[in-house]
């Protein structure tokens, strides 16, 4: 491992890409905790969790536990192996440091500051519940409402926060919670297609809550301004003066560090507990006659009673109070958004979360119901409405009356006093007024400030992941706890911006159904987790319930739409376009997602479900198994296969090693992620399947016998044609047939794909790779010679130039091939990639002469609908019999019809039998001499000795045999050349050769000259089971 200029970290030991395993280069050194425990030496390890850290640990280093090939193989090499006892982070970290790995009991930053439970979460937590709803609108509810209703608001609150933050509690104890607070949670839970649709929306939301809470404050101190006489220019624009300032200095104490912002904490709760404690104060404190006048008594069973009932007016209803007061309850995330700061976040979040929601509950139910026991809901005001004669107490306010005081007159205008028609009665009803306006300070600032630290953490989060690349730029942190200064910035300008021209009034349901859907992802989160049953959903918190999470999610739905349905369908609406964008975008990161675990128990499910149906000829598709070798070897056969499957069928491609087991191996294990990961790239939707065996016959036949699940099993069998068939030697040969007849045997149906110039570009392909991985080894090189980024010189300069020498003279040993290989090669490559593009106008030709069950049909069918075989039309060629051509044709039309396939030719061949002429017999003569025994002309014993010498050879009673067969191969090759030399595509009934009766080498002629100096053919032969039919 090096860590090269820039300070970035690099394994030096990993080429990403080519995707090869890393080779360690270090020497192993003993650890005695191995030796002690077992008596003596051994590679194998004992359990800890440094073998489980992740690459970007932060204490700098993870340990690596032997694989299990260096265990095995370990006596075979003589011991000759080493395996590091550590390895130096890689850094994937996206801003060139390493990345976080908080279960480390090693801290990366010494001077960092982590907060514990009560100063991370607590604190923060009930000063974001604590908002100025507290001070001045919690008594109009429960005016409204009555406090019967009004305890079920609250408590209809809690019951939608407690359960997230159960949730929220199972999901941070199931395994190490890194910085992002609820992006984090959301997306390594559900993937980064939810995650970064709800972070980027989540961190708005709080960027635009800085303005809103900004300006309730601002809206506060312009009062008291204009109760002082003091306006500077005009309400509006003294608002947004003061807005602007009070974010400058939030902005400030916010970049000072958390430390500071901590300490500004701790100040506004103490100014928030006192003015609390105040209002209690102000109820036991003897009522006077200014006081009662204003509606507020002592407590008075009378006053609680007469409030118990909701009183709802001006067009009020439960559902309206409710959403007026649900927003007090949204500050729940306020610990879990600065997780990557806290100390132990999967203790401290839970703990802090779930307490900040009891105490906070509590405290607006205490409050309320002190209120609702000590205030009426309209009073005059006026000192002289003291009741002085017995007078019968009716009306809407019998309790004042009862105390005293005749308030009937606010049955025929409005009061301006009372629960239902002054938010400023916390302030009369306290002991001492100004404590409460220092309250309410202290819950808007402190929220603002709390939002202004959220955003910034939870979006450098979401740009770190690189999920938006646009965004990456602020990804970057300063500072001993990597700050987010350029968040901070971001969020500044969002707040000033909605200060200075947001109709704050409009957009704060908006920013609600924000937070709401944060919730609600949060809580389904919890519930599709443990739906999915993943073995690595293990979460320390044990106290929730699936269930229950799903109802938390529906609840935070429905409440979306209580507060404001239009506000809710925007949500959604920007919620899934981001969803969107990021499914289409495709980032390269994987989380092990619960959506991961409920796909792979949703595809065991189906196919566990589907092994209990029986095949039915109207379901055939065909499943492709292709041997293509490595993915990128066989361009053409694969692209081919996969306008068969598509996305809707079946395909592996298929590679096979031959050769000794533990060497094959190796190969393999390193191509499977590499091949899979090539498909995927290149939108080939198809499943890489490999084998190590000893022949390419035997791998194959395991290939046949034991690839797919259940019912998804290959049913075809695809495969390139072996040009070389004359020169590749028995074997080859021997082992290309038996494949053949190994697909017959096992049912399969056989595709056969031949081109002119070749399918195997293994060889270029490699050569590619061999120039790529030298550019690489000469860049590292460079770097290696260059760490201060080209500005060394002399010994620098010298070593590079060096480098670039030594490099140069390893690629032109591989240097370009002669003009005429260049030439063919780019032929082939040209021929690869045919059926890649979108076809031109044409035809496929369907040579269909021996009934195998329709798949020859079938197939060719299917390319017609295809997007890229849409502009070529069918023609069918059938063998007849002299005179009845006609017939044969309105036969055929009959049967295409029915089964509803279109042509736009149907042709009858009725000379097929007639013999080849003498030109095309000389070249299969001229073919086949190299194979034929020519035992004939020997006696018996001498002929009887050539068999035994040579069983693989072409007898002269072989060929006397088959006569008719050869010619009508080399019949057939004139007639396609005749009339289908211009096709697309030709596809024709591939002849069989039955097993001990036609030897290899006769098979290979007649399908070489078959398919000679012709167009891509396919020779297609069905398993002689049905996959086409007529009935509905």
């Amino acid at each position: 491992m090096e860590r090269l200029n820039g300070g970035e970290h690099v394994n030096s030991a990993y080429d990403a890409t080519l995707d090869e395993p890393p080779v360690y280069e270090e020497l192993r050194t003993v650890r005695p905790s191995v030796v002690s425990a077992f008596g003596h030496d051994t590679l194998d390890r004992l359990p800890n969790i440094d073998f489980y850290r992740n690459a970007g640990s932060v204490s700098g280093h993870r340990a690596v536990r032997p694989s299990l090939q260096e265990l095995h193989d370990v006596f075979q090499k003589n011991g000759a192996i080493s395996v590091p006892d550590t390895v130096e982070d890689d850094g994937e970290g996206s801003d060139e440091t390493p990345s976080e790995d908080l279960e480390s009991a090693v801290p990366t930053d010494k001077g960092a500051v982590k907060f514990g439970w009560i100063r991370g979460v607590l604190i923060r937590c009930m000063l974001n519940i604590w908002g100025v709803m507290l001070f001045i609108r919690l008594s109009w509810i429960f005016g409204q409402a009555g406090w019967g209703l009004g305890i079920v608001v609250i408590l209809l609150s809690c019951v939608v926060t407690t359960i997230t933050g159960l949730s929220m509690s199972a999901i941070c104890t199931n395994g190490v919670v890194r910085g992002g607070g609820a992006y984090y949670l959301i997306s390594r839970s559900l993937g980064p297609e939810f995650g970064g649709s709800i972070g980027l929306i989540f961190a708005f939301a709080n960027a635009v809550a800085v303005a809103m809470y900004v300006v309730g404050f601002a809206e506060t101190v312009v009062e008291l301004l204009k109760d002082n006489a003091a306006i500077m220019v005009d309400e509006i624009n003294d608002i947004r003066i003061v807005g602007c300032i009070t974010v400058v200095l939030l902005l400030a104490i916010s970049v000072a560090g958390m430390e500071w912002e901590a300490k500004a904490q701790i100040v506004l709760l103490i100014i928030l507990l006192v003015a609390i404690v105040n209002v209690f104060v102000g109820t036991f404190i003897p009522a006077t006659e200014e006081k009662k006048s204003l509606g507020i008594f002592n407590y008075q069973s009378n006053i609680f009673l007469e409030n118990f009932t909701p009183d709802f007016r001006e067009g009020e209803s439960f559902f309206s109070v409710f959403a007026i007061f649900f927003p007090a309850a949204t500050g729940i995330l306020a610990g879990a958004n600065i997780s990557g700061d806290l100390r132990d976040p999967q203790a401290a979040i839970p703990k802090g979360t779930l307490l900040a929601i009891l105490i906070t509950g509590l405290t607006y139910l205490g409050v309320a119901l002190c209120v609702s026991a000590t205030v009426v809901r309209e009073a005059t005001g006026n000192i002289t409405d003291i009741i002085t004669g017995s007078i019968p107490c009716n009306g809407s306010s019998i309790a004042a009356c009862e105390l005293g005081y005749d308030f009937s007159s606010c049955a025929e205008k409005k009061c301006p006093f009372g629960l239902l028609n002054n938010n400023q009665m916390m302030t009369f009803v306290s002991g001492f007024g100004p404590l409460i306006i220092a309250g309410t300070f202290s819950a808007t600032l402190s929220s603002a400030l709390a939002s202004l630290v959220s955003a910034p953490k939870v979006f450098q989060a979401l740009c770190k992941d690189n999920i938006y690349t646009i965004l990456h730029f602020f990804a970057k942190g300063y500072g001993k706890n990597n700050e987010p200064i350029r968040g901070y910035v971001l969020t500044f300008i969002i707040s000033v911006a909605f200060i200075l021209v947001g109709n704050l009034n409009t957009i704060a349901p908006i920013i609600s159904n924000f937070f709401l859907a944060s919730y609600a992802l949060i809580n389904f989160s919890c519930f599709h987790a443990s739906y999915a049953k993943s073995p690595g959903w293990r979460p320390a918190y044990k106290y929730y319930n699936m269930w229950l999470s799903l109802l938390g999610a529906l609840l935070c739905c429905v409440v979306m739409f209580v507060i404001n349905w239009w506000a809710a369908l925007l949500t959604y609406a920007i919620e899934i376009l981001l969803y969107i964008y990021v499914t289409v975008k495709k980032p390269d990161v994987n989380w092990g997602s619960s959506t991961q675990a409920v796909t792979f128990v949703s595809a065991v499910s189906n196919a566990l479900s589907l092994s209990g149906v029986e095949d039915h000829v109207k379901n055939f598709r065909p499943q492709i198994l292709a041997l293509t070798g490595s993915a990128r070897a066989r361009p053409a056969l694969l692209d081919l296969a996969h306008s068969f499957s598509k996305n809707y069928g079946l395909c592996i491609t298929c590679e096979v090693f031959v050769g000794p087991r533990s060497e094959a191996l190796e190969e393999l294990n390193a191509g499977m992620e590499k091949n899979q990961l090539w498909l995927r790239k290149t939108k080939r939707k198809a499943f890489y399947a490999a084998v190590a065996c000893d022949s390419f016959r035997e791998g194959t036949e395991s290939l046949l016998q034991a690839s797919g699940l259940g019912r998804m099993k290959p049913n075809t069998l695809m495969i390139g044609f072996q040009r070389n068939w004359r020169t590749a030697g028995t074997e080859s040969v021997q082992s290309y047939v038996g494949i053949l007849h190994d697909a017959f045997d096992f049912e399969y149906g056989t595709v056969l794909l031949r081109m002119n110039e070749g399918l195997d570009v293994s060889h270029i392909v490699e050569a590619e790779e061999g120039m790529l991985k030298a550019a690489k080894e000469q860049q590292a090189l460079d770097n290696e010679m260059m760490p201060n980024g080209g500005k060394s010189k002399g010994l620098f300069r010298k070593s590079r130039k060096s480098s670039q020498q030594v490099l140069a003279t390893r690629v032109s040993v591989c240097g370009p091939p002669p003009p005429q290989v260049a030439k063919m090669n780019e032929r082939l490559l040209e021929a690869s990639s045919q059926f890649q593009k979108k076809q031109p106008k044409g035809t496929i030709d369907v040579w269909w002469l021996f009934d195998d069950g329709g798949l020859a049909l079938l197939l060719p069918y299917i390319l017609t609908t295809r997007k890229k075989w849409k502009d070529c039309t069918l023609r069918i060629f059938i063998a007849g019999q002299p005179g009845r051509t006609e017939q044969d044709k309105q036969e055929m039309k009959s049967l295409l019809q029915k089964f509803r396939i279109k042509c736009t030719d149907i042709n009858v061949i009725d000379d097929i039998h007639v013999l080849p002429s003498s030109n095309s017999l000389k070249k299969l003569e001229e073919m086949i001499e190299p194979f034929c025994l020519h035992e004939g002309s020997k006696d018996t014993a001498q002929a009887e000795a050539m068999r035994k010498e040579h069983p693989w050879k072409i007898t002269d009673e072989e060929l006397s045999s088959f006569e008719e067969k050869t010619n009508l191969q080399v019949r057939l090759n004139e007639l396609l050349q005749e009339n289908s030399k211009s096709a697309n595509l030709i596809i024709v009934s591939m002849p069989i050769a039955r097993k001990e009766s036609v030897s290899d080498y006769l098979y290979m002629a007649w399908l070489d000259i078959l398919t000679k100096d012709l167009p891509p053919t396919l020779l297609i032969r069905g398993n002689h089971k049905s996959v086409l039919t007529f009935y509905s």
